[in-house]
């Protein structure tokens, strides 16, 4: 629909809206795509940091999934990391229809200090967030447990089971995240 950089540019806040987080190398352009069912609407890549600004996706006419940038690893100034945080601060203060964010995590690995970072912020401003582990295709079923307890435990989430294993490969956790979205993008 749009890329912004200020509120000025942002859709009006007519429809309800879900925003999609994680860091550079997360997945979420992948995530974006899979929700979706278009191959490449957002930009994929094998260098992280492709998402520069915030990204809107009016879907269905019925609610607007928002794309920010990833935060972490992408190799990109330090100036343009704090633009970066100043876009997304801004954003967060400023969308009143926001309903709820999807934050991504890799399974594969411990979050990072950003991870806890965004989800305290989401926390603090009473954010509704859904941690997605993505890349669950990439260790074994037997192990995804164990992955899922650590990020658990690292987040600060109380139960492991909070937590939503998501591959874009094998479908794992698709249904269960389009029914989460579904149930906040439900008209008040």
């Amino acid at each position: 629909m749009i890329s912004a950089v200020r509120p000025a540019q942002y859709p009006p806040p007519i429809l309800p809206e879900i925003a999609v987080c994680g860091r550079s190398n997360a997945g979420k352009s992948t995530l974006v795509n899979k929700l979706l069912q278009r191959k490449s609407l957002a930009k994929t890549g094998k260098t992280p940091g492709k998402t520069r600004l915030i990204n809107f996706f009016a879907v269905n006419g019925q609610w607007y999934l928002v794309d920010l940038p990833g935060y972490g690893f992408a190799k990109v100034s330090h100036a343009m990391r704090a633009e970066w945080g100043k876009m997304m601060a801004l954003y967060f203060a400023e969308r009143k229809n926001l309903r709820g964010v999807v934050q991504l995590v890799d399974i594969r690995h411990k979050p990072t200090d950003g991870d806890l970072t965004m989800l305290n912020m989401l926390r603090e401003r009473g954010v509704p967030a859904l941690v997605v582990a993505t890349k669950a295709d990439k260790i074994a079923r037997g192990a995804r447990t164990r992955q899922l307890r650590l990020l658990a435990q690292t987040l600060a989430i109380e139960d492991y089971k909070l937590i939503l294993p998501f591959s874009a490969l094998d479908g794992t956790g698709q249904a269960e995240l389009r029914a989460e979205i579904s149930a906040l993008t439900e008209p008040e």
